[in-house]
């Protein structure tokens, strides 16, 4: 392809009617990835296939996805971002394109990725569990905040996350930069930051610090539960539509992440 030059995307996507982010070609399903790159082939130009910076699952949101191509395009970036979106359906958006060095790899060049997990406390107010069922997971105990806010402090450093992965052929040693619960009116969300998670690791997790609130498992355990690399002794994966990428970062991770974020 001559004349080409690298593009980062920026995206963001409501998970709920999406088989995940990776395309796929026997099955068919509709994909986040697929969606992209079904509206790309309609623009001028040649363009290669579009890579993400990670492969969400079934359900699961994004606020800004990254993801980078190649292409020989005369558009400009603000004119490809608008001729992208005008072939988009609307739970799909390029949020901004921007270009960067050939050696820019949206999955490779990241340092950690930021994930956030929301849960609605629902027993005492069910506003809005119509209008957020595919966006929050409602939780119908009483849960005790403290509590999982101290147990979620343990996942954080380098562990082996065997006990946290769901059919996971890689390797489960990842580095944990920040893990946090913090409160929101009626809502907990679950921040967590890494240079790489395990399959269905952040939903494991989310599962076991709900039964760390629930009284089942005292935070202190969280150690032994690591160390025993053994799916059967954490929680259940909670379901994914609770789940968002919040962003890649391709620098350092040398901060607390801003949590201030709105979500709707």
């Amino acid at each position: 392809m001559e004349n080409k030059r690298r593009l980062k995307l920026t995206i963001e996507y409501d998970g709920t009617d999406f088989y995940g982010w990776q395309i796929q070609t026997k099955t068919k399903e509709r994909t986040v990835q697929g969606e992209l790159q079904a509206a790309i082939a309609k623009l001028p130009g040649e363009c290669s296939s579009l890579k993400g910076a990670g492969r969400t699952d079934a359900g699961v949101h994004a606020i800004a996805m990254t993801a980078h191509l190649d292409t020989n395009t005369k558009l400009t970036n603000n004119k490809f971002l608008q001729a992208l979106n005008a072939h988009l359906d609307n739970d799909v958006v390029v949020t901004e394109v921007k270009k960067v060095s050939n050696d820019f790899e949206a999955q490779y060049s990241a340092k950690y990725r930021h994930y956030i997990y929301r849960m609605r406390l629902a027993r005492h107010d069910k506003r809005s569990l119509a209008l957020q069922r595919n966006r929050v997971l409602a939780i119908y105990k009483d849960l005790n905040i403290e509590q999982m806010q101290m147990a979620a402090r343990y996942f954080e450093g380098k562990h082996d996350f065997s006990s946290f992965a769901t059919q996971e052929t890689r390797q489960c040693i990842r580095t944990v930069y920040f893990c946090k619960i913090s409160k929101h009116r009626n809502e907990l969300r679950l921040s967590i930051a890494a240079d790489g998670f395990v399959r269905g690791m952040v939903r494991a997790i989310v599962g076991t610090v709900i039964s760390v609130g629930e009284g089942n498992i005292l935070p202190s355990e969280i150690s032994t539960i690591i160390a025993a690399k053994d799916r059967s002794k954490a929680g259940k994966n909670v379901k994914a539509h609770g789940l968002y990428f919040l962003k890649a970062g391709y620098n350092d991770f040398t901060s607390t992440p801003d949590n201030s974020y709105e979500l709707s």
